[in-house]
């Protein structure tokens, strides 16, 4: 066994570890031969400096050479697909085709080449001139290191140091220090090596990005506090994203946090009388994707009490039982679901199918599907909304409109809300009195269609009120939105033209730049308008 190395300074080196750990094969429960350390306090803060030698350096370069880096680093991954993805299918339990190889690894370098277009396109600063009273502003660099952490469940199109966080931050002119998962330590690694050949490449200063594996909770609450830090991103759970959240609001720093979501759908009569059969096998297929390891998993199913219902409900519970489990991604995911399956059972739920792990080798839980009257949930809404990571879901069946309603109303936030309707309108009227208040429950709300996938388009809205994330005004993807949440925006008043920023001048610096100039957006110099 061989302890890996840190990448700090521009440079791979032996890390000044506390303790040391090692990933797991889901698969099999055996532990893979490689070591990886535990960063001390000294060697975060030592990255943190570095990065903040960097700020000034990194600001003076003209965008093309972060747009630069961007696309080279995805040339550099797709020239290692192989070893990533083969690497991610043995430490995640996930397989290597099609999640990894025709999925997940595409979606990351094209995120990566749309955030170099957007940066080398210019208009995601929003530049505004007002010309009558020499006013201009436009986003910019924070002027500090974003702090990214990776989720467990997508390895590649969310790592810390590949995914829409690292791109996002470093597009908008900050240095990033990266932290992996530990759950996944030697893809991560992989991904960072490509990242550190094209940063070698490029125009940037080598402490740019910086990445390491894992380190102590306390630790990590210093380097948010650090004054070299501006922002911290984090994907994860709730607990562990609220503790984020409190160091950040004690440091007065910027924290976007993606933390659980359950997601709740909403099958409205018609639908059911008319195609419940079809919409639980789109039910099942979106639970036990990926083992229902996504934060977009189907958490709550809420529907109308009635034939459609049951035959909604008997439909689902088949296609489970019938399904072939997949692998979690470690064995405490599997304790944790059943625990929360437990607490929901003693609160009064009905457990249908599953509800417990499945005999080893590997961490595998059985399709679970939880079922509770409505009148229950009225009386326990918040016992009723606990995200369950995994292959679950709780039904709720009321018997009136009123009761969805009244579950509707006392939703928390939430990343999704989906809405089936009767094809030719027989639930429009309900579909109005529903739609209201789940718009304000949820950033992406769904017509007639499971809310697991999340495309990476610039229209995309992957956020919601809080406690599904930190700020219900930021997405985490879609370029160029995006980028804005590691930006601060830059006022000038009186500035003459040879001081501004080229965003700013007069003069349009590409003629493709989208500006606000005098209330409308245009392409023109100022002087063409």
């Amino acid at each position: 066994m061989s302890l890996q190395p840190v990448f700090i300074g521009g440079q791979w080196r032996t890390s000044r570890y506390l303790s040391t750990f090692q990933a797991n094969n889901p698969r099999t429960g055996e532990k893979l031969p490689d070591l990886f350390p535990v960063s001390t306090w000294e060697e975060l803060a030592e990255a943190l400096d570095y990065a903040q030698q960097v700020i000034p350096l990194l600001t003076a370069l003209p965008p093309e050479a972060r747009a630069e880096f961007l696309e080279n680093m995805a040339s550099k991954i797709e020239a290692k697909q192989e070893i990533i993805t083969a690497t991610a299918a043995l430490e995640t339990g996930l397989p290597q085709s099609p999640r990894f190889l025709e999925i997940e690894l595409p979606r990351t370098t094209d995120q990566l080449r749309q955030t170099a277009a957007a940066v080398r396109e210019g208009s995601w600063c929003l530049a505004t001139i007002d010309t009558h009273r020499n006013i201009r502003s436009k986003y910019g660099p924070l002027g500090g290191v974003v702090i990214v952490i990776g989720p467990n469940n997508f390895p590649l199109a969310f790592n810390a140091v590949s995914g829409g966080d690292f791109a996002a931050a470093l597009a908008a002119g900050n240095p990033v220090l990266a932290k992996a998962h530990p759950l996944h330590p030697k893809t991560s690694q992989l991904l960072a090596q490509a990242m550190a050949e094209a940063l070698a490449e490029s125009q940037l200063p080598p402490a740019t990005v910086q990445f390491i594996y894992h380190f102590q909770p306390e630790d990590g609450s210093k380097a948010i506090a650090h004054p070299a830090t501006a922002a911290v991103a984090f994907t994860g759970s709730r607990a562990t994203g609220l503790a984020i959240k409190e160091a950040a609001e004690k440091a007065g720093k910027l924290a976007y946090l993606e933390m659980s979501s359950i997601n709740p759908v909403f099958l409205l009569p018609g639908a059911l009388q008319e195609r419940a059969s079809k919409i639980a096998e789109e039910f099942t297929a979106s639970c036990l994707l990926g083992s229902g390891q996504f934060c977009t998993n189907p958490g709550l199913v809420v529907l109308s009490e009635g034939a459609g219902s049951k035959d909604f409900i008997q439909r689902a519970i088949d296609l489970f039982n019938n399904s072939s489990p997949g692998y979690l991604l470690s064995r405490e995911i599997g304790l944790n679901l059943e625990k929360k399956i437990q607490a929901l059972l003693q609160r009064g739920s009905q457990l249908l199918c599953g509800g417990h792990s499945l005999p080893e080798p590997g961490y595998r839980f059985a399709p679970t599907l939880l079922q509770v009257k409505a009148q229950a949930f009225h009386e326990q809404p918040t016992a009723f909304q606990q995200e369950m990571f995994g292959p679950a879901s709780l039904l709720v069946v009321c018997p009136k409109a009123e009761d969805m309603l009244m579950i509707a109303a006392s939703l928390e936030g939430n990343l999704t809300a989906s809405l089936y309707a009767h094809t030719q309108g027989k639930d429009e009227s309900l579909y109005q009195q529903l739609e209201p208040i789940l718009r304000l429950k949820v950033g992406r709300l769904l017509n007639d269609k499971m809310p697991t996938g999340v495309a990476v388009s610039p229209a995309m809205m992957h956020g919601g009120p809080f406690p599904a994330t930190g700020h219900p005004g930021f997405s985490s993807v879609g370029v160029p939105a995006t980028i804005l949440r590691f930006a601060a925006r830059h006022g000038y008043d009186n500035v003459p033209q040879h001081r501004l920023p080229p965003e700013l001048m007069d003069k349009n610096p590409t003629g493709r730049l989208w500006r606000f100039i005098d209330g409308a957006w245009t392409q023109a110099s100022v002087n063409e308008k």
